[in-house]
């Protein structure tokens, strides 16, 4: 479901899907679809769910990223190593390799 919105823009603060996400309003909103409330701030969303390492990956875990212990990007998981996620003005929502940045966590939501 979140690939179909890859290349439609990212907005600092949006949850909208179409006119544009931050990377946690992106989350929220394709989350939102099946039920699942997320707060709009990836350091919160890191508190949702169970944990899993990276090895037990899986479609629709969230995939956290920062620098040293503080996260400050989220991410979907959608399987073979890539995620796809509101990345930035410059490139909007798009899929990239899971591995491109430092993860800091993992979780499973359902």
């Amino acid at each position: 479901y979140a690939t179909q919105f890859v290349g439609n823009p990212y907005v600092w603060g949006g949850t909208s899907l179409t006119n544009g996400a931050d990377c946690s309003g992106f989350v929220l909103s394709i989350f939102a679809k099946y039920g699942y409330s997320l707060p709009h701030s990836s350091r919160a969303q890191a508190n949702y769910g169970t944990r899993v390492s990276t090895s037990e990956l899986m479609p629709g875990d969230l995939i956290f990223y920062g620098s040293g212990k503080s996260i400050s990007h989220v991410a979907i998981y959608i399987g073979g190593g890539q995620i796809v996620h509101a990345s930035t003005a410059a490139t909007g929502i798009k899929v990239s390799n899971a591995d491109y940045r430092s993860v800091l966590a993992v979780r499973r939501i359902f």
